[in-house]
């Protein structure tokens, strides 16, 4: 039976006041806080989870580093999520069209998202409270594992939104099976698309990787105050995370590319020039968990540099080459080039002079972190 509704019926309109820039400065700034935000928000999709199985069941140094992790959480969550804002408003500014009806779609998972990052950020601080002054409850621990519990289903709920975000196609019959006399009820999922349950599970195997490149980072910069032991044995579980993450991406990511992606994207994504970033997509995995071989005996300044670079251009890549496979979905339906430009000079010029000041803001944060480390560690545990 022939649904009553075409896609194209649920398309928001364009807005006659127009996108503030052309598209493809909005494109880049979309990346731009993705991929600052997938670097922070990967560890508490993965590393918060690894974080409390390793203080629950591992052994002495599995505990610490689970501790290390907890007690940087909150501080992690909280840049993590400033930087998602950053992803989400070029989002909505660039893909309205799509991104306002598929939420509508999905209102209450969609908006539920916020009242569960609230409440896990919460039970983030209770946790690493328990564990920093030695507290740590049954309460506290359950606490803890409900916390991480939440931080995957978030992950399952934007995966949710971006993947609906571009099946139009399933649009009609999703509304049909949740609306009331013609009036959605806010309550579908995209679980019917093909393509949602190997992008979940394949950014995961990611923010895993992005986890082991942290251990790296927090070993080499962070843990002056460790024995020689720890950071030894840093570097073996290190790339024991990277392996597990390379491993997980490369399923899950050939399910995903192999398994479900349209005729017209395959065509594009594997002829050239784009087959060139598809290969790159899927080997540049191996770099950072080459260096973490390489250099997991010793996990020095300039190794961890070099792993972060390496798994920055991980994140970069595969960004880029979602922004285009979500252009390529979305184009049967919306061409993003014909949105009318009304350039906003003033809006623009504020927002790159915050931007630049919040990332320089940050970095000194760093810094005075690292230096009060160091500091610590130098005058020993009587400071």
């Amino acid at each position: 039976m022939p649904l009553p509704i075409s896609p194209r019926d649920l398309i928001g309109p364009m807005s006659p006041l127009g996108i503030p820039a052309p598209y493809p400065i909005l494109a880049c700034f979309k990346g731009l806080g993705f991929v600052t935000h997938m670097w922070f928000m990967h560890l508490w999709y993965a590393g918060l989870i690894l974080a409390v199985v390793a203080y629950a069941f591992g052994g002495e140094h599995h505990r610490r580093w689970g501790a290390r992790l907890a007690k940087q959480m909150p501080v992690i969550i909280a840049v993590g999520v400033n930087f998602g804002i950053l992803a989400l408003l070029f989002l909505q500014v660039a893909y309205y069209r799509a991104f306002y009806p598929a939420t509508i779609l999905m209102a209450w998972p969609w908006f539920s998202v916020f009242f569960g990052l609230t409440l896990a950020y919460y039970g983030v601080y209770l946790y690493e409270l328990g564990i920093r002054h030695g507290t740590l409850t049954t309460l506290r621990r359950i606490i803890g594992w409900a916390a991480a519990a939440v931080f995957l289903v978030e992950g399952f709920l934007f995966a949710n939104a971006l993947s609906l975000m571009t099946n139009i196609g399933g649009w009609p019959s999703l509304w049909l099976n949740t609306s009331v006399a013609a009036a959605p009820l806010g309550t579908g999922l995209n679980t019917a698309d093909p393509t949602l349950w190997p992008r979940w599970l394949m950014m995961f195997g990611l923010a895993v990787l992005t986890t082991s490149a942290y251990i790296v980072a927090d070993t080499a910069f962070f843990a002056h105050d460790e024995t020689d032991d720890y950071r030894r044995w840093a570097g073996g579980f290190a790339l024991k995370v990277a392996t597990a993450g390379v491993l997980c991406f490369a399923a899950f990511g050939s399910w995903y590319v192999f398994g479900t992606w349209s005729r017209e994207v395959r065509a594009v994504m594997f002829g050239s020039p784009h087959v060139f970033l598809t290969a790159l997509t899927a080997v540049s995995v191996g770099l950072p968990w080459l260096l973490i071989l390489l250099g997991r005996r010793r996990l020095t300044g300039a190794l961890a540099w070099a792993v972060v670079a390496a798994q920055v251009g991980v994140l970069t890549i595969n960004a880029l080459s979602r922004q285009i496979v979500q252009n390529l979905e979305l184009a049967p339906f919306i061409n993003l080039a014909d949105e009318p430009v009304r350039m906003q000079w003033g809006a623009t010029i504020m927002f790159l002079v915050l931007l630049v000041l919040g990332f320089v803001v940050l970095g000194w944060i760093i810094a005075k972190v690292v230096a009060v480390n160091r500091q610590a560690a130098h005058l020993g545990p009587e400071a």
